[in-house]
């Protein structure tokens, strides 16, 4: 009886964890970037229309069913997910370096996945980060 009281007692345990993991999730839990990434300069000029057409069809197959079509973070796939969707649009979103978005956006963690093996050319990786950082149009004061 000793066993099953403790064997229960772990299950407990584990599941308040999880369960705390997941409130602490929910409320946003900054991203840990590394300094490399914080340093990284993006050698893909926005300008290149191109490569911009490039990043977009990169961001319609990989990013928009959970961060939107304007990058709002309202795609459809975005309320299954635990983590709140940071909106590309907001000012605040224009605090983040094109190293620090990288980071984020290949990187990934948690709900956000590793584009790493699905987007091979390092190019066409930071294509898709100016495509993310166009649908920002917010003018700071």
């Amino acid at each position: 009886m000793k066993k099953y009281s403790a064997i229960i007692a772990v299950f407990a345990a584990a599941f308040m964890l999880m369960a705390f993991g997941q409130d602490e999730e929910k409320e946003g839990n900054p991203w840990e970037i590394p300094e490399k990434y914080k340093k990284m300069d993006n050698p893909v000029s926005m300008d290149n229309k191109e490569l911009m057409m490039v990043g977009k069809s990169l961001y319609n197959k990989n990013c928009k069913s959970c961060h939107g079509s304007n990058g709002e973070g309202d795609g459809p796939m975005a309320r299954r997910l635990k983590a709140p969707m940071e909106d590309f649009t907001s000012c605040d979103f224009k605090k983040h370096n094109d190293g620090e978005l990288y980071y984020m956006s290949i990187i990934g963690r948690d709900e956000m996945p590793n584009y790493e093996k699905k987007i091979r050319n390092k190019e066409d990786r930071w294509a898709l980060i100016n495509y993310v950082k166009s649908l920002n149009e917010c003018e700071e004061e």
